[in-house]
């Protein structure tokens, strides 16, 4: 019972961080946890996306780049997004992006050139020229859409208002980061919790000329959009917008493989204490700019850009209780309650354990003196524990082989690596309560259903008191019963109402995501939904024989491999899974799949790829396509138009389908011909 309360004592504490992070970080500048653990909150979903081998940078969501613009700012969306980027913490990591930039351009060269400069820690801001003069100015908002601040990033010395050039773009937006220096904060420490605050509440000043009065600064560091685009590499801009009288960083670098890499990383780092502002790694972008664009972007953050991140901080502390949770793919998870200890600012209680094989590996015991850190990870990690301090009583922790519902786990054996998973699971899926409630959690979540005022705080009460058991209650909530508790009234409820039949029409990919299907990220959802449309041909999965075929074409996907065919037969093979999901169907008006429309060579064309591609992988083939009007297809039918045959490998029963349903065939010299014309 005890271990209970903790679970959710432990659960309700991070919900709370989690709720009031991004409000408290980009809304108020006033943020509770550090620059670091914001880092370490996006890289729990990259990991969570990576380790359910997402095709792609799988970066950012929406409302980790930033916030809603403030509302006393006007709203102004900027020319193009401003995305987050991806974090690398280490060299395996930064080998791992060079490999997918290579892998994506079909690249034979060992080697591309990057150019590497600081991250500063500061508040993110674009400024657009109109033949030379300062037109717009804003914050970075949610990435989309940010606050008209231009009048209050007019009073920074050295942004110029006007470029005097012969050579200058008719629109120019330039990509900049304001910071104040640790010099300057000497004198705002008692006003301001750190630079970076100092910086933000700043520029967020309704009055310019309160503004004025704090000594801001910034570097210059990348554009957006430029027409007509004058630059050929990422150096070649840094070097021109100098000469126009920006401000850019020195440190700046050119790296010409994963070596130099390091190198620059380490120098940097040795440099930061001695450093005027505040960093927390070095940016590093693909030189150039053409091959800049053919990687483009993923929903949430460029192909061609990575930050790679400081090492974290550590400190040492003893275990005080190991406790398991159970997360919504019915992993089991070992976290330590450690004695609480500041790391980096931040007072932590918890670390994590990862999973049974690591509890072994390290012989984790309770009782133990550890050394933490805070990376990579929502809660910190253990690095190493201090044998010689262990008592000469204590015992090996045995892990529980039953999930915390009373049921048998197990380790999974992948099809296709045949190794045994490291992660202990519960497979009960939704007849297990604890993996029910997480599911939960993430169907309202803001990348699902969006449910504004039903949050993890909530759905663990409603849960309680059982006024939600299923996805489907929350369309027939007894909002009698909500009304009696504390902290809800007629106001809350009437908002909470409107939320739910708000998140009653959702799209297709959106309702896919949400129903939690193990290895299925919003990537992933998004080109399921393609390849369905409907959620008539959707809820084909169903029946057996018909989830067979359907798993077959499933393998001629970009992006879907056997591990996520393997998830989506197990999820679909579960009754319980299947009769959750149509209650829930029937409370929705579910979207066909709209892929986004872009005119170009291939306008309402639908196109198959097989075989390998000597200028280009088959990733960016696709890519070619859709920015071209495009919609990739993953199995032969008569709704194809084109079947784009590689010279390498291609499959003889696509070919041969397509020549019986005369489905037009072009071939890789024909293909690169329509590409250049």
């Amino acid at each position: 019972m005890n271990e209970k309360k903790d679970i959710i004592k432990n659960y309700k504490l991070k919900i709370k961080n989690l709720k009031n992070h991004n409000k408290h970080y980009h809304e108020k500048d006033n943020p509770k946890i550090t620059d670091a653990e914001y880092d370490t909150l996006k890289k729990e979903i990259l990991d969570f996306q990576k380790k359910y081998n997402y095709l792609s940078d799988l970066n950012l969501t929406k409302n980790l780049v930033g916030s809603a613009p403030i509302k006393k700012f006007k709203k102004i969306k900027h020319l193009s997004p401003m995305l987050s980027l991806s974090n690398s913490f280490n060299i395996d990591d930064m080998k791992d992006f060079n490999k997918k930039v290579s892998n994506f351009l079909n690249h034979t060269e060992k080697n591309i050139t990057l150019l590497a400069e600081p991250k500063i820690d500061g508040i993110s801001a674009t400024l657009i020229y109109e033949k030379g003069t300062l037109v717009k100015g804003l914050s970075r908002g949610d990435g989309l859409y940010g606050e008209d601040i231009l009048e209050n990033l007019k009073t920074i010395k050295n942004i110029p208002k006007k470029i005097i050039s012969k050579d200058i773009p008719d629109l120019l937006e330039v990509r900049c980061e304001v910071y104040i220096s640790k010099s300057d904060f000497i004198n705002l420490k008692d006003t301001f919790a750190n630079p970076r605050n100092a910086a933000g509440g700043s520029l967020r000043q309704k009055d310019p000329k309160v503004t004025s009065k704090i000594p801001l600064k910034y570097f210059a560091y990348g554009f957006g959009l430029v027409k007509p685009m004058i630059f050929k590499t990422q150096d070649e801009f840094l070097k021109k917008i100098s000469k126009w009288d920006f401000i850019i960083n020195p440190l700046s670098k050119i790296v010409k493989n994963i070596n130099d890499v390091e190198k620059q990383h380490s120098k940097i780092d040795k440099l930061r204490s001695s450093l005027d502002y505040d960093i927390d790694g070095l940016v590093f972008k693909i030189n150039d700019l053409k091959l800049q664009k053919r990687l483009g972007n993923t929903s949430n953050s460029p192909r061609w850009a990575t930050a790679y991140k400081f090492s974290a901080e550590k400190a040492v502390t003893t275990i005080k209780d190991i406790i398991i949770q159970v997360g919504r793919t019915g992993a089991i998870t070992p976290v330590a309650k450690v004695e609480p200890i500041t790391v980096g600012g931040v007072v932590v209680s918890n670390a994590t354990l990862h999973n049974e094989d690591e509890i072994k590996r390290k012989d984790i015991r309770i009782g133990d003196t550890i050394k933490i850190q805070r990376a990579g990870d929502v809660i910190p990690q253990v690095v190493l524990v201090d044998i010689s301090k262990r008592n000469r009583n204590s015992k090996k922790f045995s892990f529980p082989i039953k999930c915390l519902c009373g049921a048998e786990t197990k380790k999974e054996v992948s099809k296709s690596t045949k190794k045994e998973d490291a992660v202990r699971r519960c497979t009960k899926g939704y007849d297990c309560k604890f993996i029910a409630k997480e599911k939960l959690k993430h169907i309202v979540s803001k990348e699902a259903f969006n449910i504004d005022g039903l949050g993890k705080k909530v759905i663990d009460q409603f849960w309680d008191l059982k006024l939600i058991k299923e996805p489907s209650d929350i369309f027939n909530l007894k909002y009698d019963k909500i009304l009696k508790l504390e902290g809800w009234g007629e106001l809350s409820i009437n908002n909470l109402k409107k939320a739910i039949k708000k998140s009653q029409i959702i799209s297709l990919e959106k309702f896919i995501y949400s129903i939690g299907i193990r290895h299925i990220g919003q990537e992933n959802a998004k080109i399921l939904a393609s390849f369905f449309s409907s959620i008539k041909e959707f809820t084909k999965l169903f029946d057996l024989k018909s989830r067979k075929k359907i798993l077959i074409n499933l393998a001629d996907l970009d992006g879907i491999g056997n591990t996520q065919i393997q998830s989506i037969e197990s999820f679909f093979s579960n009754e319980t899974n299947i009769k959750i999901l149509k209650n829930l169907i029937n409370k929705l008006n579910i979207k066909d799949y709209s892929a986004k429309i872009n005119n170009g060579k291939f306008s309402n064309k639908k196109l198959m790829f097989t075989g390998g591609f000597k200028n280009m992988s088959r990733s960016e083939a696709k890519s070619i396509a859709e920015n071209n009007g495009g919609k990739v297809l993953g199995s032969i039918s008569k709704k194809l138009d084109f079947l784009v045959v590689g010279d390498s490998k291609p499959t003889k029963r696509k070919i041969e389908q397509a020549k019986e349903l005369n489905i037009k065939i072009i071939l890789e010299k024909e293909w690169n011909k329509i590409l250049n014309s």
